[in-house]
């Protein structure tokens, strides 16, 4: 990380130490968008690396990746799916699998019957209603078994450069924590978040404020202290203000900790992830 990354991780101009973030109760729509403008323009100093941060080549394997990160870590997918994208190089390949020999392969993502049933039921769709092709709209996407809005927009903006915002957990707590939105739908803050940024911005706001989200404003205790955009926040104080105490709470890169691909860009401060059964 940069020096000016660094210097800018732990310090806070406002609000006081101890004390709870601004009012925003008076904030007039204006303000509220100037001030998430300038949060957007602020973390993208803090994270010039932000990314997705599943392992792909292609657009199915991205497809496939995001479909099995739910309900665990971009890292355990990361070490999951060489395996499968080796065996099943292809959507045609996964959809004349063996149906017990996919769940071997992605058991340790969990929910592995489910997914085994949503990964190749879309690889056959693709098969036979795509050419074998990933579509790239949102409108066919949707289409496909176990895709929805989330997973279409992750595909859209990182396989084939379409705009669009990923409303996953971690983009709720901090959009709402930030008062972007008081929205608990996920298609409702999506459409009130697309009306703050202009469209050129919605994938990369989507991956800063995840990045964000992962490291620093973390669900059960952010690290408010360590946090470099406390004087626009205004839930400063709902963790850990102490500095040296917050600095000990950062994840990944951060925490001097690899992040979660184990094919990071060229341009990643941190170490690769470890590959599954390595000591890493």
């Amino acid at each position: 990380m940069s020096g000016k990354q660094n210097s800018a991780v732990g310090e806070r101009s406002s609000p006081s130490p101890g004390k709870k973030g601004k009012s925003v109760k008076t904030e007039s729509r204006l303000a509220m968008v100037r001030r998430a403008r300038r949060i957007n323009r602020e973390l993208a100093e803090v994270f010039p690396y932000a990314h997705p941060e599943l392992d792909f080549e292609n657009p199915y394997q991205l497809l496939i990746a995001t479909v099995l990160s739910a309900q665990t870590t971009d890292l355990r997918v990361n070490q999951t799916t060489p395996a499968l994208f080796a065996k099943y190089p292809a959507p045609e390949d996964l959809a004349a699998a063996v149906p017990e020999e996919v769940e071997e392969l992605i058991r340790p993502t969990g929910f592995f019957r489910a997914k085994t049933k949503s990964i190749m039921g879309l690889s056959k769709a693709i098969r036979d209603d795509f050419g074998g092709e990933v579509p790239g709209t949102l409108k066919e996407l949707v289409t496909l078994p176990g895709v929805g809005r989330k997973t279409a927009f992750v595909v859209l903006g990182n396989a084939f450069g379409v705009p669009g915002i990923t409303v996953d957990t971690h983009f709720m707590r901090l959009v709402r924590r930030w008062k972007w939105t008081e929205q608990d739908d996920p298609v409702k803050i999506e459409a009130e978040i697309a009306t703050i940024f202009p469209k050129s911005e919605w994938t990369m706001l989507s991956h800063r404020v995840i990045f964000h989200g992962r490291r620093i404003c973390h669900a059960r205790k952010p690290a408010c202290g360590a946090c470099p955009i406390t004087h626009l926040c205004p839930s400063y104080g709902e963790g850990e203000t102490d500095p040296e105490k917050a600095r000990k709470l950062l994840k990944y890169e951060m925490g001097g900790q690899p992040g979660q691909r184990l094919k990071p860009p060229p341009d990643y401060p941190g170490k690769p992830a470890p590959a599954a059964g390595t000591a890493g």
